[in-house]
């Protein structure tokens, strides 16, 4: 290797100092995660919920189309793999997490697994419908109100899975949006009205708030202790989710009842 003429410059040089190295940034966990290029939330979200030291998540944007549809929504299948590799190309990571909840649906989570796999295999994989039914399980619920954002026909496709998984779905509200950009700016008084509304409709053990581009994550211990009911969304599941595949076990119920439980055995 050249020298550089030493920096051309009549500089003393000090070189190859020792250096001692720890585990950086991720020495507990190290985790990626595939965003869509049209979500406004995620990174925000998951940035308090994963706050801990030793935990780093690192990021990769999907491209989408920002109308939500079952067909925008199994078009990213073929590129997730391809952008998952984009994700510290060459390292190892211990949980790789794909943040679209209607779109693990829509394409099944076995074949999200596969494609993540593919960029990852020895990592640990979720999505976010993947940690909700780890959450309902976590909870001991089965009767779970459903809150989403979607359109009718994306709903459909929602609450058909969660029951082919084996839970009720007593109640499905929705504010029929198919716009990321809309969604992003649903405020907290909606959300929380959409909530209320829906709890008071049937009985249920948990409520879920789908898709990772609406804000809730901060407000669910206030909420859950307003209804006396469990709660989670897509990222809050998640977030959660990947830190306990990865081994960390901290609990932090200030962020809600689920980040004060473990994995169901």
């Amino acid at each position: 290797m050249a020298d550089t003429a030493r920096y051309n410059e009549a500089t003393i040089l000090a070189e190859h100092l020792p250096v001692v190295l720890d585990g950086g940034v991720a020495e507990r966990a190290r985790i990626g995660l595939v965003t869509l290029a049209t979500d406004f939330t995620i990174e925000h979200e998951w940035k308090r919920l994963s706050d801990l030291p030793g935990v780093a998540v690192y990021g990769a944007r999907i491209f989408n189309e920002d109308t939500i549809t079952p067909e925008s929504l199994r078009d990213m299948g073929s590129r997730i793999t391809a952008t998952a590799d984009l994700i510290l190309p060459g390292c190892d990571l211990d949980v790789l997490a794909y943040g679209c909840t209607s779109a693990s649906m829509a394409l099944g989570e076995e074949a999200v697994f596969e494609r993540l796999k593919a960029s990852r295999p020895n990592a640990a994989v979720t999505t976010p419908i993947t940690a909700a039914f780890a959450a309902f399980d976590a909870f001991g619920a089965k009767r779970i109100a459903v809150l989403t954002p979607y359109r009718a026909d994306v709903n459909q496709i929602v609450a058909e899975y969660i029951r082919a998984r084996g839970f009720e779905v007593p109640v499905f509200g929705s504010f029929n949006e198919e716009s990321d950009a809309v969604v992003a700016c649903i405020d907290a008084a909606s959300i929380n009205a959409g909530i209320d509304h829906i709890c008071g409709l049937a009985d249920v053990d948990a409520v879920f708030v789908s898709c990772t581009t609406v804000r809730i994550a901060e407000h669910v211990a206030d909420i859950e202790k307003r209804i006396g009911l469990p709660v989670t969304s897509s990222n809050h599941a998640m977030a959660w989710h990947a830190m306990r595949l990865a081994g960390v076990e901290d609990e932090r119920p200030e962020l809600g009842r689920l980040f004060a439980h473990h994995l169901a055995k």
